[in-house]
């Protein structure tokens, strides 16, 4: 199935029990924290974890995903009644009500279609207030990642509530001009084995970086990690803030 991960209730619940808080969520809350009582925009917010940790934090925040799995553990999740979660795609944003907009987990990476991509850029562009700040993560295409996604180095058990163990690993199955088609394999201890498809676009620096200016966002910088290393020497992460600039985008 195609990102079934984020679609399957029970791909979801393994997904949730993997990707635990770290230090990229230390980032984003951190940049968010820099606007006192912000109207945040988490896009792509998936199960929530960041989303809930951010009101939370005092700010009233949006919680928008078109995968309506994800959706519901993210309303289930201790405080999720203080966000609006919205079911949907960047299309459905209202104009200039965010100070700050976030996608994480690289959300940003699976708008594969250059002209998808542009096009939620000027969504974001629209929903944020002038000089609003959007801040994303992607993969440093120089990092070669997608290596790594083999049987042998990403196998791994994932311990699910109620005790459970998933043998998982990952298998790319297509590498193409900075675009990368991949499989998880899940095997369940009840015998049950599902897999969850999905493409990746690695975009270059110099690619994001024309890509928002085009939006009509300032790029204020670009951080290679989460402790805000030179692009190169940090975790093989583009870390982006931008703001929106005053200038109209270019189409």
């Amino acid at each position: 199935m195609r990102h079934g991960e984020f679609q399957h209730p029970r791909l979801v619940e393994v997904y949730d029990a993997e990707c635990r808080w770290g230090p990229d969520d230390d980032f984003f809350q951190a940049v968010v924290g820099e606007t006192p009582a912000a109207r945040v925009l988490d896009l792509g917010c998936g199960t929530g974890r960041l989303t809930v940790a951010l009101a939370a934090s005092g700010h009233t925040v949006t919680g928008v995903d078109p995968a309506g799995a994800s959706l519901a553990a993210a309303r289930a999740r201790p405080g999720g009644e203080r966000v609006t979660w919205v079911e949907g795609t960047s299309a459905v944003l209202p104009s200039e009500v965010f100070d700050v907009a976030v996608l994480t987990s690289h959300v940003a990476q699976f708008f594969v279609d250059d002209a998808e991509w542009a096009r939620t850029l000027a969504d974001l562009r629209r929903a944020l207030v002038p000089g609003g700040r959007l801040v994303f993560d992607a993969r440093d295409p120089a990092d070669r990642r997608w290596e790594l996604w083999n049987p042998v180095d990403s196998q791994r058990r994932i311990t699910v509530p109620g005790g459970g163990e998933v043998r998982a690993w990952t298998a790319v199955t297509g590498v193409r001009d900075g675009v990368v088609d991949f499989t998880h394999h899940y095997h369940f201890a009840d015998g049950e084995r599902l897999a969850s498809s999905a493409t990746l676009r690695f975009r270059t620096e110099a690619e994001l970086r024309a890509s928002l200016t085009s939006a009509g966002f300032l790029v204020d910088r670009v951080y290679g990690g989460w402790r805000q290393e030179p692009v190169g020497h940090g975790d093989g992460e583009f870390v982006v803030l931008a703001r929106a600039g005053t200038v109209a985008p270019v189409f």
